[in-house]
Protein backbone atom coordinates (compact mmCIF):
# COMPACT_ATOMS: atom_id res chain seq x y z
CA UNK A 1 0.00 0.00 0.00
CA UNK A 2 1.45 3.37 -1.01
CA UNK A 3 1.82 6.27 1.36
CA UNK A 4 -0.70 9.04 0.98
CA UNK A 5 0.49 12.56 0.24
CA UNK A 6 -1.48 15.39 1.74
CA UNK A 7 -2.09 18.11 -0.85
CA UNK A 8 -4.16 21.25 -1.03
CA UNK A 9 -6.80 21.34 -3.74
CA UNK A 10 -4.69 23.96 -5.55
CA UNK A 11 -1.58 21.74 -5.59
CA UNK A 12 -3.64 18.70 -6.64
CA UNK A 13 -5.14 20.63 -9.56
CA UNK A 14 -1.72 21.96 -10.61
CA UNK A 15 -0.16 18.48 -10.53
CA UNK A 16 -3.10 16.99 -12.43
CA UNK A 17 -2.75 19.66 -15.12
CA UNK A 18 1.00 19.02 -15.39
CA UNK A 19 0.34 15.27 -15.71
CA UNK A 20 -2.23 15.82 -18.45
CA UNK A 21 0.13 18.18 -20.30
CA UNK A 22 3.06 15.76 -20.16
CA UNK A 23 0.99 12.74 -21.20
CA UNK A 24 -0.46 14.57 -24.19
CA UNK A 25 1.54 17.50 -25.54
CA UNK A 26 4.81 16.39 -23.92
CA UNK A 27 4.78 12.89 -25.37
CA UNK A 28 3.88 14.18 -28.84
CA UNK A 29 6.71 16.74 -28.80
CA UNK A 30 9.32 14.25 -27.64
CA UNK A 31 8.19 11.73 -30.26
CA UNK A 32 8.69 14.40 -32.93
CA UNK A 33 12.18 15.17 -31.60
CA UNK A 34 13.11 11.48 -31.69
CA UNK A 35 11.70 11.09 -35.20
CA UNK A 36 13.63 14.15 -36.45
CA UNK A 37 16.84 12.86 -34.86
CA UNK A 38 16.38 9.40 -36.44
CA UNK A 39 16.24 11.01 -39.86
CA UNK A 40 19.79 12.30 -39.34
CA UNK A 41 21.18 8.82 -39.81
CA UNK A 42 23.44 6.52 -37.73
CA UNK A 43 21.88 6.35 -34.25
CA UNK A 44 25.05 5.14 -32.54
CA UNK A 45 26.74 8.51 -33.01
CA UNK A 46 23.66 10.71 -33.16
CA UNK A 47 23.83 13.20 -30.27
CA UNK A 48 20.38 14.65 -31.01
CA UNK A 49 18.82 11.19 -30.81
CA UNK A 50 20.51 10.34 -27.51
CA UNK A 51 19.55 13.72 -26.02
CA UNK A 52 15.92 13.26 -27.08
CA UNK A 53 15.83 9.73 -25.61
CA UNK A 54 17.30 11.03 -22.34
CA UNK A 55 14.71 13.82 -22.25
CA UNK A 56 12.00 11.22 -22.89
CA UNK A 57 13.25 9.11 -19.97
CA UNK A 58 13.21 12.07 -17.59
CA UNK A 59 9.74 13.06 -18.73
CA UNK A 60 8.39 9.53 -18.28
CA UNK A 61 9.90 9.48 -14.78
CA UNK A 62 8.07 12.70 -13.93
CA UNK A 63 4.84 11.32 -15.40
CA UNK A 64 5.14 8.22 -13.19
CA UNK A 65 5.90 10.38 -10.14
CA UNK A 66 2.89 12.61 -10.81
CA UNK A 67 0.62 9.62 -11.40
CA UNK A 68 1.64 8.18 -8.02
CA UNK A 69 1.09 11.48 -6.24
CA UNK A 70 -2.31 12.01 -7.82
CA UNK A 71 -3.45 8.43 -7.19
CA UNK A 72 -2.41 8.52 -3.52
CA UNK A 73 -3.33 12.13 -2.77
CA UNK A 74 -5.36 13.10 0.24
CA UNK A 75 -6.90 16.54 -0.26
CA UNK A 76 -6.62 18.54 2.95
CA UNK A 77 -8.55 21.62 3.90
CA UNK A 78 -6.83 23.93 6.34
CA UNK A 79 -9.23 25.07 9.02
CA UNK A 80 -8.95 28.04 11.33
CA UNK A 81 -8.46 25.97 14.49
CA UNK A 82 -5.39 27.93 15.54
CA UNK A 83 -3.16 24.85 15.51
CA UNK A 84 -0.37 23.77 13.19
CA UNK A 85 -1.67 21.46 10.47
CA UNK A 86 -0.72 20.39 6.96
CA UNK A 87 -1.21 23.27 4.56
CA UNK A 88 -0.60 26.11 7.00
CA UNK A 89 2.34 28.48 7.25
CA UNK A 90 4.08 28.50 10.61
CA UNK A 91 6.59 30.99 11.98
CA UNK A 92 8.99 29.49 14.51
CA UNK A 93 11.93 30.63 16.59
CA UNK A 94 14.57 28.29 17.92
CA UNK A 95 15.44 28.80 21.58
CA UNK A 96 18.48 31.08 21.83
CA UNK A 97 18.09 32.37 18.27
CA UNK A 98 16.90 35.85 17.34
CA UNK A 99 15.69 34.95 13.87
CA UNK A 100 12.10 33.90 13.16
CA UNK A 101 11.81 31.32 10.36
CA UNK A 102 8.71 30.72 8.25
CA UNK A 103 7.74 27.32 6.80
CA UNK A 104 4.90 25.86 4.81
CA UNK A 105 3.87 22.57 6.41
CA UNK A 106 3.14 20.05 3.67
CA UNK A 107 4.39 18.11 0.69
CA UNK A 108 7.31 19.46 -1.35
CA UNK A 109 4.84 19.60 -4.23
CA UNK A 110 2.97 22.42 -2.47
CA UNK A 111 5.74 24.94 -3.21
CA UNK A 112 4.32 28.46 -3.04
CA UNK A 113 5.29 32.03 -2.25
CA UNK A 114 8.98 31.16 -2.08
CA UNK A 115 8.46 29.49 1.31
CA UNK A 116 10.59 26.61 2.48
CA UNK A 117 8.45 23.48 2.77
CA UNK A 118 8.62 21.34 5.90
CA UNK A 119 7.23 17.83 5.72
CA UNK A 120 4.67 17.02 8.39
CA UNK A 121 6.47 13.67 8.67
CA UNK A 122 9.84 15.23 9.53
CA UNK A 123 10.98 15.23 13.17
CA UNK A 124 10.23 18.95 13.63
CA UNK A 125 7.15 18.90 11.40
CA UNK A 126 5.51 16.04 13.29
CA UNK A 127 6.30 17.73 16.61
CA UNK A 128 4.71 20.99 15.46
CA UNK A 129 1.44 19.37 14.31
CA UNK A 130 -1.39 20.22 16.69
CA UNK A 131 0.55 22.89 18.61
CA UNK A 132 -0.73 26.48 18.84
CA UNK A 133 0.90 29.90 18.54
CA UNK A 134 2.82 30.67 21.72
CA UNK A 135 3.53 26.99 22.45
CA UNK A 136 7.10 25.79 22.89
CA UNK A 137 7.81 22.29 21.63
CA UNK A 138 10.89 20.10 21.90
CA UNK A 139 12.04 17.76 19.16
CA UNK A 140 14.97 15.40 18.79
CA UNK A 141 17.47 16.70 16.24
CA UNK A 142 20.61 14.81 15.19
CA UNK A 143 22.56 17.06 17.61
CA UNK A 144 20.20 16.52 20.53
CA UNK A 145 16.91 17.99 21.71
CA UNK A 146 15.96 21.48 20.47
CA UNK A 147 13.23 23.79 21.73
CA UNK A 148 11.17 25.78 19.25
CA UNK A 149 8.58 28.45 19.98
CA UNK A 150 5.66 28.80 17.58
CA UNK A 151 5.37 32.52 16.90
CA UNK A 152 2.47 32.57 14.42
CA UNK A 153 0.26 30.33 12.32
CA UNK A 154 -1.25 31.46 9.02
CA UNK A 155 -4.05 29.61 7.27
Amino acid sequence: MANTTQLSQEAFDRLSAEHLDLTSRGRIEIAKKIETARELGDLSENGDYHAAKEEQGKMEGRIAQLAGLIENAEIVQVDDSGTVQAGCVVSIQYQGDDEVEKYLIGSIEEERDGLTVMSPGSPLGSTLLGAAAGDTVTFDSPNGPLKVEIRAIEV
